[in-house]
């Protein structure tokens, strides 16, 4: 088994929090498909999938011209209101003939991109997750286009309360002994490499995409509290600068909340390393720090302008 996907992850272009009504009528691309929403223990919305034809070369770690055909598989999503999701996967499979069958064929088996000619699966997965040709197969480009029409929603009055850049996971998941390997490359570059035994099922992809939302809501929140430059700039004016991460981020870390129970040994292993909810608490305290010493800083001058 070879699955490769890409998540691109970002703040919704909304002044404040939708409402799950407009969740719905936001990701409601296509005709006669429901939005599915959850409600517990917060709101995500997530889009009907629609599929992208692809003939192209597939990424290869040795450079080697693999031809692959098929479709993707891409959907978007909307967590808590605030952030927003396009993704895009597709199961890697040798095809049963050398040559190109007719679109009636891949089709037919929607998510399924068929390799014509003899690859191995390692070198199409060091492939991806490294540093892929140009002109391969660009999950990042199909996930980008249908995360940029959810934001070109004229539902969406497009004043986000502030700017942070999008973050992009590309994943690869195969058949073996359980491990995962989550590495981040640049600011808004990460791979994961997922191993797993039985066979492929979307809940991967839920993994993959929780994962994504809670990389970049720590990406997020480190940004903000780097940007109020605690310590260098008066309390009031770091709280200021603070304060987008209070009202939009810091109430919708719950990782693992929408992931299947035997994929959660996986996201148990990236907090013990990396550590994400460690790091999160950290920069939290630090925030909630910050607001109470800035409180008492007022109250202190409100007493004592009260004496006088």
């Amino acid at each position: 088994m070879l699955v490769i996907g890409e998540v691109q992850t970002g703040l919704l272009q909304n002044s404040g929090e939708i409402s799950e009504s407009t969740c719905r009528q936001v990701l409601g691309l296509m005709a006669g498909e429901s939005v599915r929403v959850s409600r517990r223990p917060i709101v995500h919305a997530l889009s009907p999938e629609r599929l992208t034809g692809v003939d192209c070369a597939l990424p290869a770690a040795s450079r080697s011209r693999i031809r692959g055909v098929g479709t993707v598989v891409s959907r978007c999503a909307v967590t808590g209101g605030r952030v927003a999701q396009g993704s895009s996967y597709v199961r890697v499979v040798r095809s049963e003939t050398d040559r190109r069958l007719p679109w009636s064929h891949y089709l037919s088996r929607p998510g399924v991109v068929e390799v014509l000619g003899k690859a191995k699966a390692s070198d199409l997965a060091e492939g991806f997750t490294g540093d892929p040709a140009p002109g391969c197969l660009d999950l990042g480009a199909v996930s980008g286009r249908f995360l940029d029409l959810v934001q070109a929603s004229p539902l969406l009055d497009r004043r986000a309360p502030f700017k942070i850049p999008r973050t992009s996971l590309r994943w690869v998941a195969e058949t073996g002994e359980p491990s995962i390997r989550f590495t981040l490359h640049t600011e808004q570059e990460r791979t994961l490499r997922l191993t797993h035994p039985g066979p492929f099922t979307p809940a991967v992809v839920d993994l993959c995409e929780d994962l994504a939302t809670h990389d970049w809501l720590l990406t997020s929140l480190l940004v903000i509290v780097e940007r109020a430059r605690i310590g260098a700039t008066p309390g009031a004016q770091a709280v200021a600068r603070l304060a987008p991460a209070i009202d939009h981020l810091m109430h919708l870390w719950m990782p693992a909340a929408r992931v299947e129970e035997w994929l959660t040994p996986f996201w148990e292993s990236l907090e013990r390393r990396p550590g994400f909810t460690r790091q999160w608490r950290s920069l939290v305290d630090r925030v909630r720090d910050q607001v109470a010493m800035n409180t008492l800083a007022l109250l202190s001058a409100t007493a004592e302008a009260g004496r006088r």
